[in-house]
């Protein structure tokens, strides 16, 4: 394991790939990664699998077998993510049970298409946990208003999920309260509590991104207010994870919600490539890192428990953007609109690019007999 992430381990976290494809699962640079350098997880969205399947050839001989079955696109989008994401488990499957179910996941999101609506939502993440079946597998949810109760029956319904899209603190708390109730029902039910996992993935980087142009240029407050979300965000957790409602949960079973740092690739070149790294670490948390942002923080990365600093600091942060002008929770309710579009358009684009990639494969129509 690398000496880096074995300390992150050490301070509690754990660290895993935002990225997933065909190439990386074939030529073993997903076990390697697992096996030597110590990743405990893989995610995966829309836009992820978008690209994978337009710019690697891996996908070619399934492709052209079901342009020739005539399979529709979304039968063939099952055929391909869901053979990447089995594999994924596989790999993952000895850090899975080595670490006694608490990592070793890989995630799938369910359609974006079904932000809005719950009922579908619901039963396309039932769908996919049966289309892969395999214990180590997350379904993807965004914590739309729409998403917020589905999150809820899924976890009564012992499916395990990876809350997406989160970006404030009041998102972030209905989530909270969506997981808990859902173990809650489990109990009512006399169901198991300790099969079911779930992770909260708030966003990092997108945050700083809106929120700096709202800024003077000069401000103090640029590229701090996503690491100060977060900081606050865990102390709130902190507490949630400590009151009665979660002990009685506990003492039956319950894993708690871990919260995942996501979006944490550095967009604005002038902060430091690893800082949505190196100032979130702590107890009970994953963050899923970007292929770029893991090679630097391997390179250079600086590790000590940082989620737990500053956090008063952090508070007068929000305190002083709200002062000038900028309302947080309206700007990560735009952020939050924003991903789901992005992931939908990217959901769009691949269902049509394997429908024009299996016209161009089908067969040319054969002339009639005489």
């Amino acid at each position: 394991m690398d000496d880096r992430v074995r300390r992150v381990w050490a301070l509690g976290q754990t660290l895993w790939l935002d990225n997933l494809d065909r190439e990386m699962l074939a030529s073993g640079e997903l076990a390697r990664l697992v096996d030597e350098v110590g990743l405990g997880g893989v995610t995966s969205n829309p836009t992820i699998f978008e690209k994978a399947i337009r710019n690697h050839p891996g996908y070619q001989a399934d492709l052209e077998e079901l342009a020739r079955q005539s399979a529709p696109p979304l039968a063939v989008y099952d055929r391909l993510v869901g053979d990447d994401i089995r594999r994924a488990a596989e790999i993952l499957r000895p850090k899975f049970d080595e670490r006694g179910g608490r990592d070793g996941f890989v995630s799938l999101e369910v359609s974006p298409r079904l932000a809005d609506d719950t009922d579908r939502t619901v039963e396309e993440a039932e769908r996919l946990w049966r289309l892969i079946d395999r214990r180590n597998l997350l379904i993807k949810v965004p914590a739309t208003a729409a998403g917020v109760p589905a999150i809820a029956r899924l976890t009564e319904r012992g499916i395990s999920v990876n809350v997406t899209l989160i970006f404030s603190m009041r998102q972030f708390l209905a989530v909270a309260d969506a997981f808990l109730r859902g173990m809650e029902a489990r109990v009512r039910r006399g169901e198991r509590l300790d099969e079911v996992n779930s992770m909260a993935s708030f966003f990092v980087s997108r945050v700083d991104s809106a929120v700096d142009p709202l800024l003077p240029e000069d401000s103090p407050l640029r590229g701090r207010i996503g690491i100060a979300n977060c900081k606050v965000a865990y102390a709130r957790w902190r507490e949630l994870y400590a009151d009665s409602r979660w002990r009685a949960l506990e003492a039956k079973g319950a894993r708690p919600q871990r919260l995942l740092w996501g979006s944490t690739g550095t967009k604005n070149r002038a902060y430091s490539d690893v800082m949505y790294v190196e100032e979130l670490i702590g107890p009970e948390t994953i963050n899923t890192v970007p292929d770029a942002t893991l090679k630097a923080f391997l390179d250079h990365g600086k590790v000590r428990a940082t989620l737990t600093e500053h956090v008063e600091e952090s508070r007068r942060a929000l305190a002083e953007l709200a002062q000038a002008g900028v309302d947080l929770d309206v700007v990560c309710e735009r952020l939050q609109r924003d991903g789901v579009r992005a992931f939908a358009e990217s959901y769009e684009k691949l269902l049509r690019g394997i429908a024009e990639r299996e016209q161009a494969l089908a067969p040319a129509p054969q002339p009639p007999q005489l």
